[in-house]
């Protein structure tokens, strides 16, 4: 921690206090808040982002939520609850798109990130939980092992802000990492995962855009890469479909790993993103049937970082677990979609569970070692560079978040430590909030577009 020369005021003391406001931190932040207004009314929670909008890599860089379904020929839903709620909001505001992710990894569901901004913002409001924008954590306050509060910065200055249980879920492990939770970074012992910056093209020719073969469409690619015409590190991206006509989003540019906590390195993955969006754009322009006319209209609002710390929780998920589907006494939420693999080189590697199968997220992944008072949900949760690969989908994010929010609010209730709190009590609660804890029998009639 660091020595302040100067009094840092207390701006706000909630009871809990969600860092990271992404698909894990604002459906932590939705549960919490929906947990604690049923059993102790007037208890707080707030919601901390660093930029001027809720939803973190759900609306500034992707448009698809991929983790609902198990992939194959027999779909199942197997994360319901709160995040049912997500996506009921979003229909209520705009049109969403269920569709085939592009290389099998099960059904998307894509919907506008604008749309999706306002869907959080209404999610978090009814719930009660107090959103704060454009402030980000820098450092924390710790009473011996059990962290009591996080100093924020903004344009204001440094403030406090103060919490019986604060959960990470900045994806870079930001508090815990700060708070002395051990980590391991990205790139230590296995190849790390590349980052991609995501384009939209609007004044697509949608329907000649969707009949070209896809096969067709990569064999052009690899020419295009492999002549020197055109610089395209990746030689099998995506191109989807949004619910706007004719605009088309894109999974394309692979940039090497880079640490995304070092400012230095990543302002420098950030440039070389948008350059190779712009190269994409012209080899799609050029090369393939639709998108003669498009047009750039949207980059991410940050590059796609894909992982970068994982804490050590009390429980580390391993390749072994995700491949054997494993099933854990502390569950509290599924994952059925594949270990996949962005690494750097042209193609994208993919492992898949069994048909139909899904691995248990244990509890204790999300209980950080060594600090007390503190959970993690989303990305920077306790596992293996594998295991992270397939349980980092934003809908197991969402899962994460709902199981983190919920333990936070019953701690905060029976004055326990997240290590404390009995999981058959949290699994409890998670089934009354219609959380999906077991892996269905049944397949799901899934709409394709």
């Amino acid at each position: 921690m660091f020595v302040y020369t100067k009094l840092v005021p207390t701006v706000a003391s909630p009871d809990v206090l969600v860092l990271g406001s992404g698909s894990a931190g604002s459906t932590a932040a939705i549960t919490s808040a929906r947990v604690l207004q049923s059993v102790s009314p007037g208890s707080s929670v707030m919601l901390v982002e660093r930029y001027g909008f809720l939803g973190g890599i759900s609306t500034g860089v992707l448009d698809t939520f991929y983790g609902f379904y198990t992939p194959g020929a027999i779909p199942k839903k197997v994360v319901s609850g709160v995040p049912d709620d997500v996506i009921a909001e979003l229909r209520r505001l705009d049109r969403v798109i269920e569709r085939p992710n592009t290389f099998g990894a099960g059904t998307g569901v894509t919907y506008n990130p604008e749309v999706l901004k306002i869907a959080w913002d209404n999610l978090v409001l009814q719930a009660g939980a107090k959103p704060l924008l454009h402030s980000f954590a820098i450092d924390v306050v710790m009473q011996g092992d059990r962290i009591s509060g996080v100093i924020t910065a903004s344009k204001a200055g440094l403030g406090l802000i103060t919490g019986k249980v604060v959960i990470d879920a900045t994806g870079e492990a930001d508090v815990a990492a700060r708070a002395g939770v051990p980590f391991e970074m990205a790139g230590e012992l296995a190849p790390a995962q590349t980052l991609t910056t995501t384009f939209r093209l609007a004044n697509v020719n949608v329907e000649r855009a969707k009949s070209f073969p896809r096969a067709e469409f990569l064999a052009r690619m690899a020419a295009g890469a492999d002549s020197g015409r055109y610089r395209l590190p990746r030689k099998e991206g995506s191109v989807h479909v949004t619910p706007i006509e004719g605009v088309m989003a894109t999974i394309m540019t692979r940039v090497q790993f880079v640490d995304p906590t070092q400012p230095d390195q990543i302002t420098h993955a950030e440039i070389e993103g948008r350059r190779q969006a712009l190269e994409y754009e012209r080899f799609l322009r050029e090369q393939i049937p639709g998108y003669e006319s498009s047009r750039i209209v949207a980059f991410s609002t940050q590059i796609g970082v894909r992982e970068s710390r994982r804490v050590q929780g009390e429980y580390r998920l391993t390749r072994d677990d995700v491949i054997s589907a494993r099933k854990f006494d502390d569950v509290v939420g599924l994952c059925g979609a594949p270990i996949e693999n962005h690494l750097w080189g042209s193609d994208t590697k993919w492992l898949y569970l069994p048909e139909g199968e899904t691995v248990d997220i244990p509890y204790r992944t999300l209980v950080p070692q060594k600090v007390e008072g503190l959970l993690v949900a989303g990305r920077c949760f306790s596992a293996t560079h594998d295991a992270h690969a397939a349980v980092r989908s934003m809908a197991q994010c969402m899962a994460m978040g709902q199981a983190a929010g919920c333990a936070a609010a019953l701690c905060v209730t029976r004055h326990q430590t997240p290590r404390e709190l009995p999981v058959t009590i949290l699994q409890e609660e998670l089934r009354k909030l219609g959380a999906t804890l077991e892996t269905p029998r049944d397949a799901v009639i899934v709409k394709q577009c």
